[in-house]
């Protein structure tokens, strides 16, 4: 068999991003076969993730080479990302050199400030789920959406599903399944309690209370930046 061809994966870092999100798809990612994966940041620096522990870029803004896929994780820190002018540049000129341009969880809302949903079907975490369409997205209730080069994860854990599903459209089906297996994806939760569907009153109350005190304002700084890039030139 022939050697796959090389794919490059540059996944966006910043300070108080969720690890697992940016984690959890690129341990699937690294299985692509003739993969390499940066981590890309504004400097070298170790960055802080919502975890308590740090991770340390690969690469930053400037010395980033192109990117096959540009992945956006999630986290409280993206109210900041997003308000940031050199994160948004980078993430704009990666999107415009990149063949996949896609996000995980609230990574999504980074893709929208950028302008890169504006048209497209697009999913993000349950609770911010409804700020997509402040950037002209399209709002799907999915664990992943693909819509053209576009491709978005629901929350958190989402993005190891999503990454099995790029994983698909990029080496095929039989390689996804081959990747699934190696990494034991057979996932069997002790509760039924990870949807707002099916999760108690109590517990909806305790995450909406924890949500209002990481990231209270994050409505209202994302639709700030949707205003933004309104008032952008040539943007509609």
């Amino acid at each position: 068999m022939s050697e796959l061809p090389p794919i490059h994966v540059a996944f966006l870092l910043f300070p108080r991003v969720t690890q697992l999100d940016l984690t959890g798809p690129a341990q699937v990612l690294s299985r692509l076969g003739n993969a390499t994966i940066d981590l890309v940041a504004k400097t070298m620096d170790p960055v802080p993730t919502d975890a308590g522990f740090s991770l340390l870029p690969t690469a930053t803004f400037a010395t980033a080479r192109r990117a096959d896929i540009l992945c956006v994780p999630g986290g409280f820190g993206t109210n900041d990302a997003m308000d940031d002018a050199e994160t948004m540049a980078w993430v704009r000129q990666a999107a415009a050199e990149a063949e996949w341009i896609t996000s995980v969880c609230t990574g999504s809302l980074v893709l929208g400030a950028a302008g890169l949903l504006d048209g497209y079907r697009a999913t993000c975490h349950w609770a911010t789920h409804h700020l997509l369409a402040a950037f002209g997205a399209i709002p799907v209730k999915a664990r992943t959406v693909f819509d053209r080069n576009r491709v978005t994860g629901g929350g958190v854990t989402a993005g190891i599903d999503f990454a099995l599903a790029l994983t698909a459209a990029i080496r095929g089906e039989a390689h996804a399944r081959f990747v699934q297996l190696s990494l034991e994806y057979d996932p069997q939760p002790p509760f039924d309690s990870g949807s707002p569907e099916r999760a108690d009153p109590e517990t909806l109350a305790r995450y909406a209370s924890l949500a209002k005190g990481q990231a209270g304002d994050r409505e209202a700084r994302t639709l700030a930046a949707a205003a933004r890039l309104s008032a952008e030139p040539g943007h509609p």
